[in-house]
C-alpha cells in the first residue's frame, strides 16, 4: 500500500524536473534581437560611422540612450510590438536638432533652414523613412547638469508621449508602431533648456549608391536590394520648394508635420516596379522636368504583384525616405 501511494509522486517529481531543464536544453530561447547586441556592439558601431562627426556621442551618452532604448522597447513591448534598435546616423541627426532648437529656444519638427525630419536625415545621407517625436523643457533657473538630471529627463520625455490620449496622441502613437525597427535618440541639455528627439526610422530596403542631386532631366536610378524578405508595393514622388528659413518665433508656432508634400509628381504600382528587378535587386530609373527638392516613398509589401490590380497603400511599411535636389 505504501509503495504504490508513492508511485505517483515519484512520476510527477520527474516531470516537474524534466519542465525546469529541457527549456534550458532543446527548446529554442525566446530572446529577441536587442538581448544579443550590447553597448560595446553601440561603441563600435558610433566608431565606424563617419556622418556628422560633430555631432558623435562619446561614451557615456552612448550608454544614457541605450539605457533609454531599453525604456522605449518597455512601452513598445506592452503594447505588443517588436522592439527596435539604436541607429547610429538618427542619433546624430536628432543630437543636431537637439543643440539648434536648444540654444536657440524653440520646439519644433522643423529646424532654422525650414527642414523637416525627412529632409533632415536625408541630406545626412539616410535613405529610410523617418518618424520624428520632439520633446522640450525650460526653466527660469538652472537644470543641474549630470547625467543623472539627463536620463530622469529623457524618461520624462518618453513618458509624456506615451501619457497621450486620442485624438490628441500622436507622439504615442508613433512610439507603438509596428513597423518601425530602429529608433535615434538625441538629447542636449543647457543652463535652462532641454531637447529631447525621437527619430523612428522603419529600415526593410538596402540602398546603393542613391544619388542626392541631380539635374532637370538628368536620369539617374535607385538601386535597392529587398534580399527576398519583402516586394515594393508601391512608389509615390511628392515635388515641393526648397525649404525657406525660419526664425524661433515661427518655429514656436508651428504644430505637427506632414510626412509629404500635396503635390505628388509621380507614382509607380507594384507591376510597373517589378519590370526592374533582377533577383533580388531593383534598380528604378528617375528623371525630373523641373527644379525643387523630390520625395520619394516606397511601400513595401510581402507579396509581389506583377498584374495590375486595385491597390491601397493603407496599412502598408513606407521604406524610403529618399530626397533628391534637382537643379538646372
Amino acid at each position: 500500500m505504501f509503495k504504490k501511494f508513492l508511485r505517483p509522486f515519484k512520476i510527477l517529481f520527474i516531470i516537474v524536473i524534466i519542465i525546469i531543464i529541457v527549456p534550458h536544453s532543446i527548446f529554442p530561447s525566446q530572446t529577441s534581437d536587442n538581448d544579443s547586441i550590447t553597448l560595446n556592439d553601440y561603441i563600435i558601431l558610433n566608431n565606424k560611422e563617419t556622418r556628422l562627426s560633430d555631432f558623435k556621442d562619446d561614451e557615456e551618452a552612448l550608454k544614457l540612450k541605450v539605457a533609454q532604448l531599453s525604456v522605449i522597447n518597455k512601452s513598445r513591448k506592452k503594447n505588443r510590438v517588436p522592439e527596435v534598435k539604436l541607429d547610429i546616423l538618427a542619433c546624430r541627426v536628432a543630437n543636431k536638432m537637439c543643440k539648434e532648437a536648444a540654444e536657440n529656444q524653440y520646439l519644433s519638427h522643423w529646424n532654422l533652414a525650414g527642414e523637416k525630419p525627412y529632409h533632415r536625415y536625408a541630406f545626412a545621407g539616410g535613405n529610410d523613412h523617418v518618424s520624428e517625436n520632439a520633446y522640450g523643457e525650460s526653466t527660469t533657473g538652472m537644470f543641474a547638469h549630470s547625467s543623472q538630471t539627463i536620463a530622469d529627463m529623457m524618461k520624462q520625455g518618453h513618458n509624456s508621449f506615451m501619457a497621450e490620449r486620442a485624438p490628441a496622441d500622436g507622439h504615442r502613437k508613433n512610439i507603438i508602431e509596428k513597423s518601425h525597427n530602429f529608433v535615434g535618440i538625441g538629447y542636449y541639455l543647457t543652463i535652462n533648456q532641454f531637447r529631447y528627439y525621437e527619430e523612428f526610422i522603419d529600415r526593410y530596403l538596402e540602398f546603393e549608391n542613391v544619388t542626392s542631386e541631380l539635374r532637370i532631366n538628368e536620369t539617374s536610378s535607385i538601386t535597392l536590394n529587398t534580399n527576398g524578405k519583402v516586394f515594393p508595393f508601391f512608389m509615390i514622388i511628392y515635388s515641393e520648394p526648397k525649404p525657406a528659413p525660419m526664425s524661433p518665433g515661427q518655429l514656436n508656432r508651428k504644430g505637427s508635420y506632414s510626412d509629404f508634400s500635396d503635390q505628388e509628381y509621380l507614382s509607380v504600382p507594384a507591376w510597373d516596379l517589378a519590370k526592374y528587378r533582377k533577383g533580388s535587386i531593383y534598380r528604378i530609373p528617375v528623371s525630373f522636368s523641373r527644379e525643387g527638392l523630390y520625395y520619394i516613398q516606397i511601400f513595401t509589401d510581402k507579396k509581389e504583384i506583377i498584374n495590375p490590380v486595385k491597390l491601397s497603400t493603407k496599412g502598408k511599411t513606407i521604406s524610403s525616405g529618399i530626397v533628391i535636389k534637382v537643379m538646372k
